[in-house]
C-alpha cells in the first residue's frame, strides 16, 4: 500500500473545510426539512472527487445551496435523467450516487450554471408581511394608489402582493380569497393586524443584479431548481405564484439596485405613492451600500412622498429602530419609513419569523 504523498496530503487538507460545510449542511441545515438533500449533501462531503470538482468554482459559489440548485437545474432540463428519476422517487441513496456522478461527468456544466446564476429564495410568506405594511403606509400618507418597487426582487413575485389571498391564524384575512395563491401566516401576540385593503397598484418594478423573468422558460426552471425537490408544498406554491406573476409581468431592471432607484421612481405615476420594499435583501449590501440606499430614498423624497417597507434582520435596515433586540436573535424587524421631503419618520411596526410565516404586529393603526 503506497504512502500518501505531500501533494495528496495538501489536497486533502485543502478540501477538509469544504467537506465540513457540506456535512453540516446535510446533518443540520437540511436534516429537518429535506431528507433527500440531507443525504446528498453528506454524500458529497464524503467524496474527495466531488469536493475537488466543487473547488473549480469561485469560493462564493461553493455553498451547498448553489451546487444543489445547479445539479437540480440540470435534472429539470433533462440533462441528468438518473438524478431527475431519483429526485422524483425521493430516493436518497440513489440521489446521492446520481448527484456525485452528475457532478463528476458534467463538472463544466455545473460550474457554468452556478457561476451564471444567483440562488433565488422565493418564500411566499413575504407577502403576508408586506400586504398590511404597504396598506398601512398608504393610509398614513392618504394615498389612493401605489407604485411597488422591490429591491432584490425575488423574481418579481413580491410585486404580486396585492393579488394574493392571506389567512392569519387569528381569523383575519387580507387580499383576494379567490386568488390561485393562498398564503397562511401565524400571528404572535394579541394585537391584530390592520385590515386595510391594498390601494390600486399602478406600477410594478423589480430591481436586481440578476433579475429572473418568470415568463422565460430557462429562468422559470432556475426558480424551480432553487427549491428542494422533496418539498412538494413549496413547489406547488411556486408554480401558482409564477403563473400569477406571468399574467401581469413586472418591469425588471437589471443592475445595482441602489443606482436604479431613480429610474424606478420615474416609472411610478405622479398620483401614486412609491412604495419601496426590501425583504432580507439589504444584508447582501455592505454598510456603505445600505447608507447609500437610504440616501437615494431621501433624494427621491425631495420631490414627492416615498414609503419604504422592510423586513430585515435586527440592525440591518438603516434608520429602522431595533426595539432593543439583539442582532442574530432569530427574528427580523418589520420597518416602515415615510420620507416626506426633508422629514423622515421611521418606525418598527412588527417582528417576523421564518421569512414571514410568523408575524407579530406592533404598530398602532
Amino acid at each position: 500500500m503506497s504512502e500518501p504523498t505531500a501533494g495528496s496530503a495538501l489536497a486533502a487538507a485543502r478540501i477538509r473545510p469544504l467537506a465540513q460545510v457540506y456535512r453540516h449542511f446535510g446533518e443540520v441545515d437540511a436534516a429537518e426539512t429535506s431528507s433527500l438533500y440531507a443525504r446528498v449533501a453528506v454524500a458529497l462531503s464524503e467524496s474527495d472527487e466531488a469536493l475537488r470538482a466543487i473547488e473549480a468554482l469561485p469560493a462564493r459559489k461553493r455553498h451547498p445551496t448553489v451546487i444543489l440548485a445547479a445539479l437540480h437545474d440540470l435534472a429539470l432540463a433533462g440533462r441528468a435523467p438518473a438524478l431527475a428519476a431519483a429526485y422524483a422517487d425521493a430516493d436518497g441513496e440513489a440521489a446521492a450516487g446520481a448527484a456525485i456522478d452528475t457532478l463528476l461527468r458534467m463538472t463544466a456544466s455545473v460550474v457554468a450554471v452556478a457561476v451564471r446564476r444567483q440562488t433565488k429564495p422565493n418564500e411566499t410568506g413575504r407577502c403576508a408581511v408586506l400586504y398590511p405594511a404597504i396598506a398601512e403606509a398608504a393610509r398614513r400618507v392618504g394615498a389612493n394608489a401605489v407604485g411597488l418597487i422591490d429591491v432584490g426582487c425575488s423574481a418579481g413575485l413580491n410585486l404580486s402582493v396585492d393579488r394574493v389571498g392571506i389567512t392569519y391564524s387569528n381569523g383575519q384575512s387580507l387580499g383576494d380569497p379567490l386568488s390561485p395563491v393562498q398564503l397562511s401566516c401565524s400571528i404572535v401576540g394579541d394585537r391584530p393586524i390592520p385590515t386595510l385593503a391594498m390601494p390600486e397598484v399602478l406600477a410594478r418594478v423589480g430591481l436586481d443584479l440578476d433579475p429572473v423573468d418568470v415568463t422565460d422558460a430557462d429562468d422559470a426552471r432556475w426558480l424551480r431548481a432553487c427549491l428542494w425537490p422533496d418539498q412538494a408544498a413549496r413547489v406547488a406554491r411556486l408554480e401558482a405564484e409564477m403563473s400569477l406573476a406571468a399574467t401581469a409581468p413586472p418591469l425588471l431592471l437589471q443592475g445595482d439596485p441602489v443606482e436604479l432607484l431613480a429610474d424606478a421612481f420615474a416609472r411610478v405615476p405622479a398620483d401614486a405613492l412609491p412604495a419601496v420594499t426590501t425583504t432580507w435583501a439589504l444584508s447582501r449590501f455592505p454598510l456603505e451600500g445600505r447608507l447609500r440606499f437610504l440616501h437615494r430614498l431621501a433624494e427621491a423624497a425631495a420631490g414627492r412622498t416615498v414609503a419604504w417597507v422592510s423586513a430585515e434582520g435586527v440592525g440591518v435596515a438603516p434608520a429602522i429602530p431595533t426595539l432593543g433586540d439583539r442582532r442574530a436573535s432569530g427574528h427580523s424587524i418589520v420597518g416602515l419609513a415615510v420620507f416626506d421631503r426633508s422629514a423622515l419618520h421611521a418606525e418598527a411596526i412588527g417582528r417576523c419569523w421564518s421569512h414571514g410565516r410568523w408575524l407579530a404586529w406592533l404598530a398602532d393603526s
